[in-house]
């Protein structure tokens, strides 16, 4: 197949259209559940299984597909991630049970950690050393833009044309991902020398484990106001659920520009970067716990606090850098770390409510959680320091 002639920020755009069809399809459950729920004739509580069995699927898929594909072309490897998704995609559509559906979801998420950990390796390599952070802010783009764009779509397609043929417009989504990245990138071979026993000695690092802890506990912050954000609409800010996709486009929309400015900070002061996003997601989650009363701050607060999505570009990048060789291994295990800040900001969430606090406590909860991340990242720093990536040896991190 020949190759178009194009730039190297046509390259970076087709991976990040990758990273919107994998961020739609990781959202666009949630707005389907009580469908999916109905179809496979199981309650809403239960049809949650759909959601963890992708975030499992991220968890476990990542380190294991990462090591196992350590000598692999990348380019070849995207094709064929992506093609995993399509096959994952399409089985959810056609799922005649729970149990198969529940099947699909998972082998849907499989691919999800390994295909951004690897666009981001890819992404850096065809920018300078300077602009790396903003390449991977890009792939990290379509993750953002999927709430702003990809789920309120496939909510619209699944309440005109049913659940199924959601996830199969997904499924044809990924299949043009797949068509394209042979046209529009470069082939990247694998670091010399990779294997996969030489990426798992990355995980013998302290600072690597440190910084997938920040990620975990300092992001889900962030997912315990957002996995009750919907309740904390209609019933503390006193909402109608018709209004509640407006207040969700805020947070979208933050998380857009978060991941752009990020992106651009982190090139020039990594390490501060972090540290002051965090701090700021520690401020915005306390504002939150005191605004719900009010529908114009509750609008501000979400879209300030989609900003707190600039941290993902820029521990990615970090991880890249202290893993050394094992970059993409490193950057897969970013998403799993996220998908257990999910889980533990859920459950934080939700300890708070059922203990009889009300909807804004989840704002406190994050806050905590945020608070948590910036203490573990701090001792992160102070360990020595930082280790530079081999890919780019001459630079220095602040």
């Amino acid at each position: 197949m020949k190759r178009l002639n194009t730039s190297k920020s046509t390259a970076v755009s087709v991976l990040g259209l990758g990273g919107l069809s994998i961020g739609t399809g990781e959202f666009a459950a949630m707005g389907l559940l009580p469908d999916l729920a109905e179809s496979t004739h199981v309650s809403i509580p239960r049809a949650g299984a759909f959601i963890s069995a992708y975030a499992l699927g991220v968890v476990i898929g990542s380190p294991v597909l990462a090591a196992w594909t350590a000598r692999m072309e990348r380019r070849r490897l995207l094709m064929e991630l992506s093609l995993l998704l399509v096959v994952g995609n399409v089985l959810s559509a056609l799922a005649p049970s729970f149990a198969v559906l529940l099947a699909a979801r998972f082998i849907a998420g499989v691919p999800h950690g390994v295909y951004y950990g690897t666009a981001s390796m890819v992404a850096a390599s065809q920018v300078p050393p300077a602009q790396r952070t903003r390449a991977i802010g890009q792939v990290m783009l379509g993750l953002a833009a999927a709430n702003v764009v990809g789920v309120p779509l496939m909510a619209f397609v699944g309440q005109a044309l049913g659940w199924r043929v959601a996830f199969l417009f997904l499924a044809g989504l990924s299949l043009v991902v797949a068509l394209l990245l042979p046209l529009a990138v470069p082939r990247v071979d694998a670091p010399t020398g990779a294997s996969p026993r030489g990426d798992l000695q990355a995980l013998l690092r302290p600072r690597v484990w440190l910084t997938l802890a920040t990620a975990t506990v300092g992001f889900g912050g962030m997912f315990s106001v957002y996995s009750y954000i919907t309740p904390t609409l209609t019933e503390a800010t006193g909402q109608p659920l018709s209004r509640v996709p407006w207040f969700l486009a805020a947070w979208g929309l933050g998380m857009v520009v978060g991941n752009v400015v990020g992106g651009r900070l982190a090139d020039r002061a990594q390490t501060a970067t972090i540290i002051g996003t965090l701090l700021w997601n520690v401020v915005c989650l306390g504002a939150f716990a005191v605004s719900t009363s009010s529908a114009a701050w509750m609008f501000t607060v979400l879209f300030l606090l989609g900003i707190g999505f600039a941290l993902v570009p820029a521990l990615q990048a970090r991880l890249m850098d202290i893993a050394a060789d094992a970059q993409s291994l490193a950057g897969s295990l970013n998403h799993s770390a996220f998908n257990l800040a999910n889980a533990i900001g859920a459950w934080a969430g939700g300890l708070a409510i059922a203990a009889g606090l009300p909807w804004a406590s989840t704002g406190a909860v994050g806050a905590a959680l945020a608070f948590g991340g910036l203490v573990v990242f701090v001792s992160t720093v102070a360990l020595r320091p930082l280790s530079i990536s081999s890919t780019h040896p001459e630079r220095k991190y602040s």
